[in-house]
């Protein structure tokens, strides 16, 4: 890639439409660095192109494994061997604990939505016990308000 190639002046879809929210990285940053230290917008700025490069590349290695694989669709498998070919073998644990992390959460979300489908009440009838207990809840509250 040239000096110039994906940077300023761009045609729409090209890489200069890739970014990440400027308040989200500025946020991050601040909750890791020490609350003397502060860090100027064109810093927060390189911080957000380099992530964009790596998920970028990370992206990149990850679908050349998925294609050698004749796969279709990007598995985590496939970014976690992306990351190892890349030489970043010391993020692979974290990700993977992560993923890990992310597939239980999906687990407990799938066992709420079950549990909510097996009540056997219809949405209506939810909405409508739902109604009761918050008009219960502001009648209790002010009660003790007076």
């Amino acid at each position: 890639m040239s000096d110039h190639e994906g940077h300023g002046g761009g045609a729409p879809g090209t890489d200069d439409d890739l970014s990440l929210p400027k308040a989200t990285v500025a946020k991050m940053i601040a909750e890791l660095l020490p609350s003397d230290v502060a860090c100027a917008k064109e810093t927060r700025d390189l911080v957000i192109e380099c992530c964009v490069e790596f998920i970028h590349l990370i992206s990149s290695e990850a679908n050349e494994i998925c294609e050698q694989e004749s796969k279709k669709t990007i598995a985590p498998e496939h970014i976690i061997s992306a990351l190892k070919r890349l030489g970043f073998e010391t993020f692979t644990a974290e990700v993977e604990d992560v993923l890990k992390d992310h597939k239980q959460q999906v687990k407990e979300r799938e066992k709420k939505v079950g549990k909510l489908e097996a009540s056997g009440l219809t949405e209506e009838e939810l909405l409508r016990q739902q109604e009761e207990l918050f008009a219960a809840s502001r009648a209790k509250f002010q009660s003790t308000q007076q």
